[in-house]
């Protein structure tokens, strides 16, 4: 009788071990994007190419974001006389063949298709744990003629622009409307805020202002949207820390950053065109649903990057710790940023910076937040501008 205990005490062991080891590999890097436009707005590629590119590029989930629309209704799209676009349809006609794709000729002889909803051509490309595709929407709207762009990652129903009276209150309103479809449906989903600089449109005091916004793009693709700011306005990464430092203060949640693409152009790749495959955000999360995406990222379980990959990312509430997952031949710089309590208005100081492909940063008690860049000596491919090196940006972190 005295060897039952001592069994129930071993298995007992044996199942918290097993469980333990099963939380801490229960969680994995998922790579995705979370701004590509096609046919159905003002991109130049038919949806199933554009999933077959990404699929095929590793990416292991994808939204397509067409302005103001959801892939849900019949459209018909009149092929735009270029060689490229006629060039484009050829080959989607051979790749899907004549009884998937449907077009027609009007009297000019102009050929149209008529695009595929999501719901036709998700089957062809979704895999559960493997590939992922989620509804999003990027609601256009203006105030004053400047353009106010905002992703609706898993939206459930088209929202049309709300509009407002200034910058700040159209971002507002439409996230209000955000939050609204959240609450009535129960389905996690969140808004961010796409390329602030595009057309000099949102500027920090705007994003300042608003209550209950996340995510922002840090980084994104396409070659107008002026990332690294000019002489009188800030870049994306100033931007940043200025909002971030002004959101703690106000005890506010902390503000996340996005790297995305933001593709439109499929066919000619250069520096002049906005493709795929710029920027894009790893997720750690428990698996690939958009349910697990969101939760993970609304915990800032997630990190935007060029191209470079991180191994790792860990916080244990003093100690911010980051490590590459290194290629041969390639050099890295690591970065820490943060604001002082003390002086809120120097925000985004440089607070410790090493060569290497591993370094940690012990949040100080006059820290209001830190967070990590790392910076590689490669050159990025097809580069958003001309002499890019990959980078990956961490989320902030605080006590």
């Amino acid at each position: 009788m005295r060897k039952l205990p001592v069994l129930i005490c071993f298995l007992l062991l044996i199942f918290s071990c097993a469980e333990k080891a099963s939380n801490t590999e229960e969680a994995q890097w998922y790579k995705g994007n979370l701004h590509t436009h096609s046919y159905w707005s003002d991109g130049d590629d038919y949806p199933e190419m554009i999933m077959d590119w990404y699929k095929s590029h590793d990416y292991d989930f994808i939204v397509l974001s067409d302005h103001n629309v959801l892939a849900n209704s019949e459209k018909w799209k009149l092929i735009p006389k270029s060689p490229v676009h006629k060039k484009a349809f050829e080959k989607y006609l051979a790749k899907y063949g004549e009884e998937w794709v449907e077009y027609r000729e009007d009297s000019a002889g102009r050929k149209e298709v008529r695009l595929k909803t999501l719901e036709e051509y998700r089957p062809m490309f979704e895999v559960e744990g493997e590939f992922l595709i989620i509804q999003s929407e990027e609601i256009s709207d203006s105030y004053d003629k400047k353009p106010l762009h905002m992703n609706v990652t898993n939206i459930q129903k088209l929202i049309e622009p709300q509009g407002g009276n200034s910058v700040a209150e159209v971002l507002q309103n439409n996230l209000d409307k955000v939050k609204q479809q959240r609450e009535a449906t129960g389905v996690p989903m969140f808004m961010h805020i796409n390329h602030p600089n595009f057309i000099w449109a949102i500027t920090p005091e705007d994003i300042i202002q608003l209550d209950g916004e996340r995510f922002f793009e840090v980084y994104n693709g396409h070659p107008l949207v002026h990332n690294y700011g000019d002489s009188l306005r800030p870049s994306m990464e100033v931007l940043w820390d200025k909002v971030q430092a002004a959101y703690l203060q106000a005890g506010k949640p902390p503000l996340y950053g996005l790297a995305v693409d933001d593709a439109h152009n499929y066919h000619v790749f250069n520096e002049k065109s906005s493709n795929p495959g710029r920027g894009w955000v790893m997720v750690k999360a428990k698996d690939l649903s958009p349910s697990s995406l969101i939760e993970a990222m609304e915990a800032g379980q997630f990190y935007a990057s060029t191209g470079v990959t991180l191994r790792d990312v860990h916080f244990d509430g003093e100690e911010l710790t980051v490590s590459v997952s290194e290629e041969e031949g390639v050099d890295y710089s690591i970065q820490f940023f943060g604001t002082k309590k003390s002086s809120p208005d120097r925000s985004g100081e440089l607070l410790h910076e090493i060569n290497g492909t591993e370094a940690s940063y012990i949040l100080q008690e006059g820290d209001m937040y830190v967070r990590a860049k790392v910076t590689s000596s490669k050159p990025k491919e097809n580069p958003y501008q001309i002499g890019d090196k990959e980078v990956a940006w961490t989320q902030p972190v605080l006590k």
